[in-house]
């Protein structure tokens, strides 16, 4: 599991917060193995959370696949990445 906080520079609304992020669900939600969600601060125009569950039947993949979301976050959404977490789920 992964958890990216996002900090939302001059974010005027929550239509606004959610057009910047949308590219996180559009890239890493329709596949398989990946499941995401804004996880909270779901009603701040500010910030934002966002959860990612990974599977697959090899740890390696599960990691690459964690990695892959976190380097596009951190590169390529309209919002400053502030925290990255990983948990491994058992």
């Amino acid at each position: 599991m992964l958890v990216l906080e996002f900090h939302l520079h001059g974010c005027q609304s929550l239509k606004e917060k959610r057009g910047r992020l949308q590219g996180l669900r559009q890239r890493f939600g329709k596949g398989t193995g990946v499941a995401v969600c804004e996880s909270d601060h779901q009603n701040e125009h500010g910030r934002a959370q966002w959860s990612f569950v990974a599977t697959a039947a090899d740890p390696k993949v599960i990691e690459r696949a964690l990695q892959e979301i976190e380097e596009y976050a951190a590169e390529s959404v309209d919002a400053e990445l502030t925290s990255a977490r990983s948990f491994e789920l058992n």
